[in-house]
């Protein structure tokens, strides 16, 4: 299961806005929006991206967390 408000606040210590994480992924902030109300529906490869881009030390927290906190 997608831990939205976990990947949110590694935004927030990050500085780093839906729109810029959007964009560094190389797709538009509707399209971001749509997978993570899709339950995180993103490829390996943007999970992949999103780990570099924001520096995630335990991507499982987030991206296949068993239950939300």
């Amino acid at each position: 299961m997608f831990d939205e408000r976990r990947l949110r606040a590694q935004l927030v210590l990050r500085g780093m806005t839906v729109k810029e994480l959007a964009e560094k992924l190389n797709m538009n902030e509707s399209t971001f929006h749509r997978k993570v109300k899709a339950d995180g529906a993103f490829s390996r490869q943007e999970i992949n991206d999103m780990i570099n881009i924001l520096g995630i030390d335990n991507p499982m927290e987030i991206f296949f967390a068993d239950e939300l906190a």
